[in-house]
């Protein structure tokens, strides 16, 4: 009787060690997800349009190598290919959205889930839609807005003009527009983002030239300008070359954020 008697209490000692265990398990558990949950709530609000808050600087006060990968146009059939390329080399990049391909929308969201950041570009990108006066540029860019936000959850602060802050196609439709919107997104919260380096891959080139015109050593902080379209091969073979060159400079790649490098260009209209 008195062995049966420790044996039944050392089983319940067991077993309350157990109950014990699976309640700290899952209260780390609910902590880790409480703190999952915080800092994506945190990194969301910090990407999201928030008018009166300033975004980025144009006057970096370190002296770090960095090159911000922008990719503009996706979601295409490429955005996955480029994703795999990141990943291979442990970099975030940006990447300025339309809404041409809807098929891909999905794609927006998995973008932003594996670290990388989603600016605005364009709903239409039809440049005489675009730039056919002030308020249709805006009607555009909510448009934009709300794609990302249906996907996201909200909607984000960094945007890129069709053609760049320094585009002179805008001219045909709307003379001086570009001096209004520049001073106007800003205004209302956004960011617009330029670029120091352009790949080039905009027109129809081989992946030799997109290499040579993306490498420089000209910039401790390089913001390099890449499309993100179906026809973009050549961008897809030469990504991983430029990336080589400039990990072997010494660089690291990183995604636009709040405090990162701002490009601006000078305006023509």
């Amino acid at each position: 009787m008195v062995a049966n008697a420790r044996e039944a209490a050392a089983l319940r000692q067991v077993e309350i060690q157990k109950e014990k265990e699976a309640q700290e398990k899952k209260k780390a558990e609910e902590e880790a997800k409480k703190a999952e949950e915080a800092a994506k709530a945190e990194r969301d609000k910090s990407m999201s349009l928030q008018p009166g808050v300033a975004v980025g600087t144009m006057d970096p006060q370190d002296d770090e190598k960095v090159v911000y990968l922008t990719f503009d146009d996706g979601p295409s059939a490429n955005t996955q290919r480029v994703l795999d390329i990141l990943d291979q080399y442990d970099a975030k990049a940006t990447f300025f959205i339309t809404a041409q391909q809807p098929d891909y929308f999905p794609m927006i969201k998995k973008v932003y889930d594996e670290g990388h950041t989603v600016g605005l570009h364009s709903y239409t990108h039809e440049y005489d839609q675009v730039y056919a006066s002030v308020d249709a540029y805006f009607d555009d860019l909510e448009k934009i807005g709300e794609v990302a936000k249906e996907q996201l959850g909200f909607v984000p602060c960094f945007i890129r003009f069709p053609g760049g802050a320094s585009n002179s196609i805008s001219k045909k439709y709307s003379a001086g527009i570009m001096t209004q919107l520049t001073q106007q997104v800003l205004d209302k919260g956004y960011q617009y983002y330029d670029w120091n380096v352009s790949s080039g891959d905009g027109g129809t080139v081989t992946a030799d030239q997109i290499i040579a015109q993306s490498e420089t050593d000209e910039y401790t902080k390089v913001m390099l300008l890449f499309h993100d379209t179906e026809a973009k091969e050549s961008t897809i073979q030469a990504l991983p070359t430029v990336m080589e060159y400039y990990k072997n400079l010494g660089y690291s790649f990183k995604a636009i954020d709040r405090d990162s490098l701002v490009v601006h260009h000078s305006v023509n209209n």
